[in-house]
């Protein structure tokens, strides 16, 4: 202890003696451990931290496999046969969740509201902190509606009140009884608010309505693999016994973590891995300076080895002092990760999986102390053994000026240049690809207008009765008038789902002809498969509003228009791709569909026009076939709606007249205001969030880089004044010398660039589904990249570049 001591004050002493060395290390690893430890909390909270139930590893997430190997929500009657013949789960349970208007509590929200079934509690180890949960007798169809709460919506818009007897939501038109609140953080699926149970609602016959997702709980000691193969099982035996009446195949199981975020977990992979090249270049420069820190102290060191040090005391010594460094720069590299995670949540999209899990704690200052101590062990073994090696005692011969340093350890400062700019190189190209598939992104073109155009979500309750389809079409006939007559409004319009959102209803249609009648419910089961007259289309209830406020072209036939009523022939719009697909060269006005298993009414649909293609669920995603209906027709899947308005006027006047006109008309449904232009942007905020990240990391690894470079050279002309000044003396120009300084630096940058190019064509694969429209090996990314990087090299060394050329001769050999 008494040695650690000695060498930790002599460590201090060291370090202040260097206060501008000391402070552009401790900087240089601060930013590379910090940006790491930042990045590693988002990683750990969104991917690693286990989920706050009992035994989370036991929790998996079941999906429907079809024979394409798609995966696809569950239909009721194989769920219930799956979760009566498997035998390697404690409790399988389904679930659904869906943004609704409630009321009853303080104001009315736009809350999610879940619906699962019986097990669902106890196979998530869950249970209320106030009232009850569900009993047996309220999970059956008929029962009176019963509700759990969450924590939150309970304080919010509860009052915290311990009476629950006395409150009763308003929940798709019913009364629901509130009867437990659940624990703080639960909100389990979807940032849920409120649960009621599955039971409520009538089951479906059909095994290719896949409405549900499912979760399961394992038994103990049963291994993933058993309950694979168990169901695999069970789905064959469900294909054999009902063929082409469903199209289940098998089951995909998966822990419930692991599907959470599956979608997100190769772009922060990506982003740990970027965060921790960035570490590797700030580790580089910190390496340069104490090897020249090294070269300085050669003296000393051959003089402590004359009065009887051993090498291994000294590569102690070294360890300490890297020690100080890095212990030092992990300290404030936390501070730094304290303010730089509040930064990520704030520009992390808002779907990011388990955001609220994100934060500096335990393993995550384990994971910081643990990369500081293996900086160090690196830095400082690798100085110490480079210090240390050779025959320092020759040190203590009297040298000329300049003398100090070898080819050797020139040779080496410039193989950790080479390196850092490789590293370099592969972060700029990853950044460059990213930015180069945002522009191919935003170059699409969407098929609608983005500019101007302002959006109302609504949750509506589900239109049961046939008097409350009436008063629907009432309330939205109502509202489009009213909001004609706001001050510039140009057009109003409205569909059951916004382009760039949650993403239409899907489903199969049936090609019909105009003589024949329409089918009951019954009798579309065998229809569904023969594939000459079926399709897979999404289903839009829109009104002719909405194709004028989204520009979204007219190319044949007519709109919507007042023609259309409730008792009039049921007509439809289909989207260009869709008349493609099933009437290639021909005219598709005036055919008919069937698509009543979307809302359940099966009037025939006569096809009136065809509107261009939109991108619906992404900019990336190609358009996908639609069949839109009129709301005066088909009012029934209008439950969640955004009206559309083209205006001329300032946003905030028109919300504020909107939110008086709906209060007006239904003061039970808060209605939810933004600019499509906000939407649009949303939509792009995980390409964003990748590029920012990325390209930050590669402009300070580019910053690292050149520092590098300019360090390097600047200590190496600063070491050969002497071999400068004999080189003028003896006839050298200053070009001569100035090339000699570049041509030794480009020298350098070339070997660094050839070696990033031959990496970036491996390690950019890694973020190949993270691009759009460009390969990983892009050649003018690759190129561009390049270009930078090596002109960036040139000008920081040609600053002591040009310094070597104003040696005065005179004065670098005074002392020979």
């Amino acid at each position: 202890m008494s040695t650690l001591l000695q060498d930790l004050r002599y460590g201090v002493r060291m370090l202040a003696k260097n206060p501008g060395f000391s402070a552009v290390a401790v900087l240089t690893l601060a930013l590379g451990i910090g940006a790491n430890s930042a990045i590693f909390s988002v990683v750990y909270g969104v991917l690693l931290r286990p989920l706050p139930y009992p035994k989370p590893d036991q929790i998996v997430e079941m999906r429907e496999v079809n024979a394409k190997g798609g995966r696809m929500n569950f239909a009721d009657p194989n769920f219930e046969d799956v979760r009566s013949q498997s035998h390697a789960f404690q409790g399988v349970a389904e679930y659904a969740a869906w943004l609704q208007s409630v009321s009853g509590g303080s104001e009315p929200t736009r809350s999610m509201v879940a619906s699962v079934s019986h097990d669902f509690f106890p196979l998530m180890g869950v249970g209320p902190v106030l009232g009850r949960g569900f009993a047996a007798e309220e999970q059956r169809f008929g029962a009176a509606p019963v509700a759990l709460v969450s924590y939150g919506y309970w304080k919010q818009y509860l009052g915290g009140t311990t009476d629950l007897a006395r409150i009763k939501l308003t929940i798709e038109s019913h009364f629901c009884s509130v009867i437990g609140v659940l624990p703080p953080g639960f909100r389990f699926p979807f940032e849920s608010d409120i649960w009621v149970p599955r039971e409520l609602w009538e089951r479906l016959p059909s095994r290719t309505a896949h409405n549900w997702h499912v979760v399961a709980r394992l038994r103990e000691g049963v291994p993933l693999v058993q309950a694979r193969a168990e169901l695999s099982g069970i789905a064959q035996r469900l294909k054999q016994q009902y063929g082409q009446y469903t199209d289940m195949m098998d089951v995909a199981v998966s822990p419930l973590r692991n599907a959470l975020t599956s979608d997100i977990r190769p772009a922060l992979l990506v982003l740990l891995g970027a965060v921790g090249f960035l570490l590797l270049v700030a580790c580089a420069n910190v390496v340069n300076l104490l090897l020249a820190q090294a070269a300085a102290r050669e003296r000393e060191l051959a003089i402590r080895l004359a009065l009887g040090a051993g090498r291994n005391r000294l590569v102690r010594q070294f360890l300490t002092e890297a020690l100080l460094l890095t212990v030092t720069g992990g300290a404030l590299g936390v501070l730094a990760a304290l303010w730089g995670v509040d930064a990520l949540v704030a520009l992390a999209p808002r779907n990011l999986p388990r955001l609220q899990d994100v934060a500096i704690n335990l393993p995550v200052l384990s994971f910081t102390f643990a990369l500081s101590v293996a900086v160090a062990a690196g830095l400082g073994i690798f100085t110490a053994l480079r210090a240390a090696s050779g025959e320092l005692q020759g040190a203590l011969v009297e040298r000329g000026q300049g003398h100090t340093g070898t080819l050797r350890g020139h040779r080496l400062s410039r193989a950790i240049v080479a390196a850092q700019i490789a590293i370099t190189l592969v972060l700029l190209a990853g950044a460059g690809l990213l930015g180069r598939s945002l522009l191919r992104v935003l170059a699409i073109d969407p098929g609608f207008h983005t500019q101007n155009v302002l959006t109302i979500d609504l949750a509506l309750p589900f239109p049961e009765k046939a008097t409350e389809v009436v008063n629907r079409v009432a309330f939205l006939n109502e509202l489009f008038s009213r909001l004609r007559a706001v001050p510039g409004v140009r057009e109003v319009g409205g569909a059951n789902g916004l382009p760039l959102t949650t993403g239409l209803a899907d489903g199969t249609y049936i090609l019909m002809s105009p003589q024949e009648k329409p089918p009951r419910m019954e009798d579309l089961e065998p229809l569904f498969h023969d594939s000459t007259r079926t399709g897979d289309a999404d289903y839009c209830v829109a009104s002719e509003g909405y194709f004028r406020a989204l520009g979204i072209p007219l190319r044949r036939g007519r709109l919507f228009d007042d023609r259309d009523t409730m008792d009039a022939p049921h007509v439809a719009l289909i989207s260009e791709s869709l008349a493609r697909e099933k009437w290639p060269n021909m005219d598709p006005l005036g055919r008919t569909i069937e698509f009543g298993n979307m809302d359940g009414d099966l009037r025939l649909l006569t096809v009136v026009g065809v509107v261009g293609d939109i991108r619906e669920d992404s900019l990336e995603a190609r358009p996908r076939p639609t069949i839109y209906v009129n709301y005066r027709q088909r009012p029934q899947a209008t439950g969640s709606f955004t009206l559309v308005l083209r205006t001329e006027a300032e946003p905030a006047v028109v919300f504020s007249a909107a939110r008086a006109i709906v209060r007006d008309l239904d003061p039970n449904v808060p209605p939810s205001f933004s600019t499509f232009t906000e939407v649009f942007s949303a939509s792009l905020k995980t390409r964003r969030f990748n590029l920012t990240l990325v390209g930050v990391f590669a402009a300070t690894a580019l910053l690292l880089a050149v520092a590098g470079i300019y360090g390097v050279m600047a200590y190496s002309v600063a070491r050969r004044t002497h071999e400068m000044g004999v080189r003028i003396a003896l006839g050298a120009s200053a070009p001569d010398v100035l090339r000699l300084v570049l041509s030794q630096a480009m020298l350098t940058t070339v070997v660094g660039v050839m070696i990033g190019i031959a990496g970036s064509f491996v390690l950019t694969r890694a973020m190949q589904s993270l691009l759009f429209g460009v390969s990983a090996t892009d050649p003018v990314t690759i190129a561009g990249v390049a270009l930078l990087l090596g002109s960036a090299a040139l000008l920081a060394s040609y600053i002591p570049a040009r310094r070597a050329t104003k040696v005065d001769p005179m004065v670098a050999l005074r002392h020979e």
